[in-house]
Parts: structure tokens; C-alpha cells; sequence
């Protein structure tokens, strides 16, 4: 049973086929920097590894609001930007 319901679980999974740095701040670079501050890709390996449909966001901004780690702890973010213009650089955005 297990090594079929890895088999369906490693089908499902999806891999960018390129990545590119951020050059300017915008709202989705914003999104991509606090996933990736909690170590994952995006918003897709999110849902993935956690096995979640919806992901927490401040209603009045639309940036990420709570996201649970890999080792299970939480980070929690502010409404308001986080990701400072020198830190925009390392932001990796990941096509698909």
C-alpha cells in the first residue's frame, strides 16, 4: 500500500522548469520572499509538502499572514512589507 500511495504522491508533484531573481519589489515578489523565509519555493510546494488547500492571508493586503514550517513551527508575518529592497535581489522566482 505505501509504495503505491508514494508512487501517486511523487506523480503529483510539480517541478519549476526555470528560476530567475527578482529585480523589483512588487506584491508577488513579497509573497515569494516570506515562503521562501519559511524554506519553501512557493505557494505550490507549500500546499505539497503540507498537504493544505488554502493558505493564510492578510484581507487587507493580500500578503502572506501565517505559514508552518517544515520542522512544524510557525512564522508570522505583518501586513505590511517585509521584504526590504536590499533582500529583493535574493528573492528566486520559479517558472513553471
Amino acid at each position: 500500500k505505501e509504495s503505491a500511495v508514494s508512487a501517486v504522491m511523487a506523480k503529483d508533484v510539480i517541478k519549476p522548469k526555470s528560476e530567475h531573481h527578482a529585480e523589483n519589489w512588487s506584491d508577488h515578489v513579497e509573497n515569494l520572499y516570506r515562503f521562501q523565509l519559511a524554506g519553501y519555493r512557493d505557494e505550490v510546494e507549500y500546499k505539497q509538502v503540507k498537504q493544505v488547500d488554502v493558505v493564510d492571508y492578510w484581507p487587507e493586503t493580500g500578503f502572506v499572514k501565517k505559514l508552518q514550517r517544515k520542522d512544524n513551527t510557525f512564522y508570522y508575518y505583518n501586513k505590511q512589507r517585509e521584504c526590504e529592497d536590499e533582500e529583493v535581489h535574493k528573492v528566486k522566482i520559479y517558472v513553471y
